[in-house]
């Protein structure tokens, strides 16, 4: 039990440290309307400029969890 309360409280803290926003509804709102417009191609203004030029160079085929990562970076931060 202990073990688990460790990972947790370890997990918890680090996305904290990555996305401070992490915690209010707000964000998770903004979060929330950026993927189901993504569904619908039609990505928000504040979603495109968070996108880093080195993203976009490096290559073409992007995973599940780099996406996340820049829609986590737009809201979070």
């Amino acid at each position: 039990m202990r073990s688990f309360l460790f990972l947790f409280s370890g997990i918890f803290a680090g996305l904290y440290l990555s996305w401070p926003g992490i915690i209010f509804s707000k964000n998770w709102k903004c979060f929330n309307e950026i993927i189901e417009k993504s569904v619908e191609d039609k990505i928000s203004i504040k979603a495109i400029l968070e996108i880093s030029p080195s993203y976009l160079i490096k290559g073409k085929n992007k995973n599940m969890t780099s996406k996340i990562r820049v829609i986590a970076d737009a809201c979070f931060r």
